[in-house]
């Protein structure tokens, strides 16, 4: 049972390998706070306010006339770059 836990645990914590249109803010931050300058530079100045971190990719891009494949490539490089 405690191996189940752990399992679980660790999983939790692990970053995904790629963000996509789908993946929530709030997970990114939370997975890598440096990647807040990129949702700055999109106009996304409230980073704290649970809307914001609550939306998805796609809906933040959206909202901020923002072209959601340039963005999700920035990050993706950003991200990249750092587990390297």
């Amino acid at each position: 049972m405690f191996d189940i836990f752990n399992m679980l645990k660790k999983e939790e914590h692990t970053a995904p390998k790629q963000v996509t249109r789908d993946t929530i803010i709030g997970d990114i931050l939370d997975m890598d706070q440096t990647t807040a300058p990129y949702f700055m530079e999109i106009g996304m100045h409230c980073l704290g306010c649970p809307a914001s971190r609550g939306e998805t990719i796609e809906e933040a891009c959206e909202v901020h006339g923002v072209n959601c494949d340039e963005l999700l490539e920035k990050l993706n490089t950003h991200l990249a770059a750092k587990k390297a």
